[in-house]
This record gives structure tokens, C-alpha cells and sequence, in this order.
């Protein structure tokens, strides 16, 4: 049976409807940035999604081809994922903003994946299609996040990001933009739901507020 890293870490890909504190690990991601509205048909946000799920099933179907890769085990693609910030200013969200968004949309990498597994995965790809995507390997430490599992249409996520934040002032903690991302795991394909039954993780790092501090 393949390997589903949604069920294997549910913690990560299945949390509750209500803000929950976690702490993620390093983990390796095919990746494309770009910046601009994701709503646009023909921008760099849509564009980004095709290139990652091309790379994504290359090397999940490497099994069948002469190209071995050490370590491999069968497995189901993962969730696109995307960290998102403003192009003038990483430490900030405006969802209201988004032709000024910059984007890292991405597809987590089982660990056997490295650096020139992609590069053959691009070269493979431009081989059959002339395409060769313009993809990075990314590695993201996230660390101490605040997360909660959304319910509804993209533009409706401030609702659940007030209850996150909300859930750190009761909790002694804080978002930390310093070095992390506002960051989206998509559950649910928005071409096949409906906007208010679509399932998205939400996760804004955070780190301890400091005592004595007003």
C-alpha cells in the first residue's frame, strides 16, 4: 500500500476545527515562488501548480522507469501547500492585498528525494513535453506553529485566523513573522467543492511572549 502522509501525520495534514499549538519538524518540498493575484487564470500562481504536480508524479512514477532512486517506497502525492507573505514586507498578510502576495506553493518530498532527483524529474519531464519546469528543492524548518483546520472559501479564512490569534493572547503566545509564513495546506480541490465545504489547514508560527513584557 502507498505510503499517505496524510494519514501517517495527521497531526501535520488532519488537525481539529479549533486552534491547536504544534510544533513541525524540517521537511523537504518541491517548490516554485512567484507573486501576484492566485486568482488569475493566467498568472504565476496557477502556473506554479501545474509545474509542481508534473515534478511531484514524475518522481512518484520513476518506480516504473530505469532511473532507480535509493530509498524508494511507493507513495501518494501529497497535499499542495503554499506559504504566503507581502512582496514589500515578508513579516506580513494582507489576504485583502493580493496582487502584492508572493508566494512559495510547494508539494512535500518523502525523504529518499534529494537535489538531483529533481533535476532528472525536470529533465524527464522536458524529454515528453518540451516542459521543463522551473522548480526548487526547499527545505522549511517551521517549528512552534499555531494551526486549525478551516471550513469554507478562501476569502473567508480571517475568521479562523481571529480565532487563532485569539487562542494565543489566552495562551501566552504570539505570532512570529520574523523568519516563517502565513501558511495554507489545500485538502480539497476547488475545481470539485464547493467554496463553503472546502477543508484547508491553517498554520501562523508563533513563539512564547516574554514575560514581563507589556
Amino acid at each position: 500500500m502507498a505510503f499517505d502522509f496524510k494519514k501517517e501525520y495527521k497531526e501535520f495534514y488532519l488537525p481539529p476545527k479549533k486552534p491547536v499549538i504544534v510544533d513541525v519538524p524540517a521537511m523537504n518540498y518541491v517548490a516554485v515562488r512567484g507573486k501576484g493575484d492566485p486568482n488569475r487564470e493566467d498568472g504565476a500562481y496557477k502556473a506554479s501548480i501545474s509545474a509542481l504536480y508534473r515534478m511531484a508524479f514524475a518522481i512518484k512514477m520513476s518506480k516504473k522507469g530505469e532511473h532507480g532512486i535509493e530509498g524508494y517506497f511507493d507513495f501518494v502525492v501529497p497535499p499542495l501547500e503554499g506559504l504566503w507573505y507581502q512582496a514589500e514586507d515578508r513579516s506580513s498578510y494582507q489576504m485583502d492585498d493580493k496582487e502584492n502576495l508572493s508566494f512559495i506553493s510547494m508539494i512535500r518530498l518523502p525523504d529518499f528525494v534529494k537535489k538531483e532527483d529533481l533535476s532528472w524529474a525536470q529533465a524527464e519531464i522536458g524529454r515528453k513535453s518540451g516542459i521543463f519546469p522551473d522548480v526548487e528543492f526547499f527545505r522549511y524548518e517551521e517549528g512552534l506553529c499555531v494551526q486549525m483546520l478551516h471550513i469554507g472559501g478562501y476569502d473567508a479564512e480571517m475568521e479562523s485566523v481571529s480565532r487563532m490569534q485569539a487562542y494565543l493572547e489566552e495562551n501566552g503566545y504570539e505570532e512570529d513573522f520574523s523568519f516563517r509564513f502565513h501558511h495554507e495546506i489545500y485538502l480539497s480541490d476547488p475545481r470539485r467543492c464547493e467554496a463553503t465545504k472546502l477543508r484547508t489547514v491553517l498554520r501562523h508560527p508563533v513563539r512564547r511572549k516574554k514575560e514581563g513584557l507589556l
